[in-house]
């Protein structure tokens, strides 16, 4: 299944492949042997869409990313993003990465240069979907579209996207220029901007590409009780992956087993079905460290949920899954 990123005229697979996780930072890691093989089984298994980032690792994951998709860059609709940076200190100060401080920034000069250091990682002429990854109070919106529109006229970018924005960001956006999509946080457990940024997405013909999807895997019902996380995973001390929660989404993986038995499916792949099935949502991008994890996620695609399906999960998610984000706040 293939759908538009808004009306750039570009087509992409509705699951697309998250590479958060093969950057390694802040989960526990990386095995570039097997991120790599897990993006092609993912490509050979139909999926086109990958989304990676320069803040993934400092620059790990957009270099196997290239490394993965050389041979292969007619099958992909490659997608990065700019705005948080560690080559300048301007702009507002967000995280350290191993002792070097990281800020958000989206400054036309800061973007330019972003972008040139993207391609050389990605090894391509081209990025589909460029999106700005954090947004940057010090900097207005309308210089940072500057940059982008004179990168799409250049052939260097097709698309705009954002990310991690308000409503306030995305209008500002489209006052400016042609916004192609929004990257947002969604998940069946994350769904504040079903009343916010969604309608605002259908209302521009902006498409949206949900990150998170499995909420951080919590949702594919195989992180049990007695799982520990190690390293710098973000979900070792993530209140979301407390026990009690672990208990209420094998609670939900119960309640949808019929479901999930009808389709011959997992759980994780029901969750990305009904995701892909919410009114404004585009694009689920799901992360895949391994080829049988990728594979997983392409055949979510192929999952025809109808609204009997649709009635079981959300009345098992309102069981089961309510309130479990409140306790990560």
């Amino acid at each position: 299944m293939t759908r538009s990123i808004g009306a750039s005229g570009i087509e992409a697979s509705a699951v697309g492949v998250g590479t958060w996780a093969i950057g390694g930072w802040m989960w526990g890691g990386t095995d570039e042997k097997a991120a790599i093989a897990a993006i092609h089984a993912a490509i050979d298994a139909g999926l086109s869409l990958v989304d990676t980032a320069p803040a993934y690792g400092q620059g790990v994951s957009e270099s196997i990313v290239g490394r993965a998709i050389k041979g292969r860059r007619d099958k992909v609709v490659l997608a990065t993003k700019c705005g948080l940076v560690w080559h300048t200190r301007q702009g507002n100060h967000f995280f350290d990465y191993e002792g070097r401080p990281v800020h958000r920034y989206l400054g036309k000069e800061s973007v330019v240069y972003e972008v040139e250091q993207s391609l050389k990682r990605l090894d391509t002429d081209v990025i589909d979907l460029y999106i700005t990854h954090w947004q940057d109070s010090t900097t207005p919106i309308a210089e940072t579209m500057e940059a982008l529109e004179r990168l799409k006229a250049q052939g260097k970018i097709r698309a705009i996207g954002a990310s991690n924005t308000s409503v306030d960001d995305v209008n500002a956006y489209l006052a400016t220029g042609k916004l192609d999509a929004l990257q947002e946080e969604y998940s069946m457990v994350k769904r504040g901007i079903e009343s916010t940024l969604l309608p605002l997405c259908i209302e521009n013909r902006v498409s949206m590409l949900s990150y998170s999807s499995l909420a951080l895997g919590l949702l594919t019902g195989r992180i049990g009780p007695q799982r520990t996380f190690d390293g710098d995973d973000l979900r070792k001390n993530n209140p979301m992956f407390s026990v009690g929660n672990r208990e209420k989404v094998a609670a939900f993986v119960r309640d949808i087993a019929p479901v999930a038995a009808r389709h011959a499916a997992t759980t994780a792949q029901l969750v990305i079905a009904w995701t892909l099935r919410q009114p404004g949502i585009t694009f689920a991008l799901c992360g895949a460290r391994n080829p049988e994890q990728a594979i997983e996620n392409a055949r979510a695609g192929r999952i025809r949920l109808d609204e009997d399906d649709l009635g079981r999960i959300a009345s098992a998610a309102e069981r089961h899954l309510v309130g479990l984000d409140r306790e990560a706040a």
